[in-house]
């Protein structure tokens, strides 16, 4: 039977870690194209059949299988220019990886190039409050650099997370609410556009502005990114609140307490309500102090949970790696369920939802804390991320081990979509996108939709880099 996924767990599920790149690259062997790619000390090319294109082609999700014509491993921006004119040249449609973590594999195509980044990783300071990062840099590297010096940006909690990835889609976590969105710590990128040429947002405040939560996988390859980063808190202390065996009215009932209590929180507190099947689960997490504020919130929840636990304040990059996650692959499906602006958005059908998940062993319905400094206007004027007025953010999961599960707990997570869907949910996080969303680019990115396309017809304008749900030009 499925298992019942620990905290560790289902917070956020991780990526492959680096990869040992030790494996002769493709030189002139068969491919489907006239042409034949070369590699060179800026890219090495590889195919079915090459020892590292299984481990290459791969992501965190299992459940995705795709075979690229070409994987392209790039060492620098010049490598990335390089095969992007390749594909350009032989009509290749162009995915991008840095850490593998698409929910819905956009990272990865059938007969396609994949261009991946995982070499682009290193961290370089130009000041002590800026640093420039190669978007295949993993999180946990990040915080081992950031966090001995005092220093933090605003990041998510799986490890193997690539940072590119993540602050193109916008990026929040744990601090977040402190701090903003990870793309709001973004201050210059270097990108690759879809004919192969070098662009650089310091002569372009658009790209930077669409880089900043306009997706990634749609307009170029960013192969630099320039962040400042922010003077870290130097603990957290987290509250756990747990319930055992709810039913559908429990449940509903510990979640509506959840949404009335949580506005309460300060801009350091972080909230989730997470339905593991029949077990109600609540995190708080605090970078600050404990003010009465902090306090009446636990006080109210601990009033409907049958079990607080609150762990002593512990150093910020030990209470971190508490979520870094599971480190190997596996089945799952993760998606966006809807951002809320309050309990009364969902009050009337979220028993439906409830229902499901309660009697799914390996399902989860997960509501998070946005609000805090992601509400902030100079941050939304300066990004393409559209949902800053949402205080709540859901997000729907499954995990499995066997094809049978799997099937029944696809139906069952498709049931729960259904649900919010048909009751007019218009607004869905893009890093935890769902292939079966219609009019993704409405739900992802708002009225900003149109702006993203200008910005794709001047960067891309013949699609060369696209995935399923990618920006279109028109």
């Amino acid at each position: 039977m499925p298992r019942k996924y620990q905290r560790k767990e289902f917070l956020k599920m991780v990526a492959l870690t680096n990869l040992g790149l030790l494996s002769k690259p493709l030189h002139g062997l068969a491919m489907p194209h006239a042409v034949q790619p070369v590699s060179n000390s800026n890219v090495q090319y590889y195919k079915k059949g090459d020892a590292l294109y299984e481990t290459l082609r791969n992501g965190f999700n299992k459940r995705i299988n795709k075979y690229p014509a070409v994987i392209a491993l790039c060492e620098n921006t010049a490598g990335v220019a390089e095969a992007v004119k390749y594909a350009a040249q032989q009509n290749l449609p162009v995915a991008v990886k840095s850490g593998g973590h698409c929910m819905e594999g956009f990272s990865v195509n059938n007969d396609g190039m994949v261009i991946n980044l995982s070499k682009l990783n290193s961290i370089s300071w130009l000041d002590k409050n800026t640093i420039k990062v190669g978007p295949g840099c993993m999180l946990s590297q990040l915080y081992d650099e950031l966090l001995p010096k005092g220093k933090i940006l605003p990041g998510g909690s799986c490890a193997s997370v690539g940072i590119g990835g993540l602050v193109l889609g916008g990026g929040y976590g744990l601090m977040a609410r402190l701090f903003g969105l990870t793309c709001d710590s973004l201050l210059q990128v270097t990108m690759v556009d879809g004919m192969g040429n070098v662009k650089s947002s310091d002569n372009d405040n658009e790209l930077l502005w669409a880089c900043r939560g306009g997706g990634n996988g749609n307009f170029g390859i960013v192969t630099e990114l320039v962040f400042k980063v922010h003077n870290a808190p130097s603990t957290m202390q987290s509250y756990r609140f747990k319930t055992y065996k709810v039913n559908t009215a429990k449940a509903k009932t510990i979640l509506q307490k959840w949404f009335e209590v949580t506005p309460g929180l300060p801009p350091a507190c972080f909230s989730a309500f997470v339905l593991n099947g029949k077990t109600a689960y609540i995190l708080l997490t605090n970078t600050g102090k404990h003010t009465a504020a902090v306090q009446q919130v636990v006080t109210a929840l601990s009033a409907v949970s049958g079990k607080t636990t609150l762990t002593r304040a512990t150093p910020l990059q030990r209470a971190l790696k508490v979520f870094y996650g599971r480190p190997n692959p596996m089945f799952f499906k993760n998606a966006s369920a809807g951002l809320y602006r309050d309990f009364t958005q969902i009050e009337r059908y979220i028993d439906q939802a409830l229902d499901i998940v309660t009697t799914s062993p390996g399902m989860i319905y997960q509501v998070n804390t946005l609000g805090g400094n992601i509400v902030n206007a100079a941050f939304e004027a300066g990004a393409a991320f559209p949902h800053r007025g949402y205080p709540f953010f859901s997000e729907l999961q499954a995990y499995w081990e066997g094809e049978k599960q799997g099937q029944r707990l696809m139906a069952r997570f498709q049931q729960v979509q259904d649900v919010f869907n048909s009751n007019g949910i218009t607004a869905q996080y893009r890093n935890y996108p769902d292939i079966n969303f219609n009019n993704s680019g409405s739900l992802y990115y708002g009225s900003n939709y149109a702006r993203l396309q200008a910005v794709k017809r001047r960067y891309d304008p013949n699609n060369l880099i696209r995935h399923e749900q990618s920006v279109r030009g028109s």
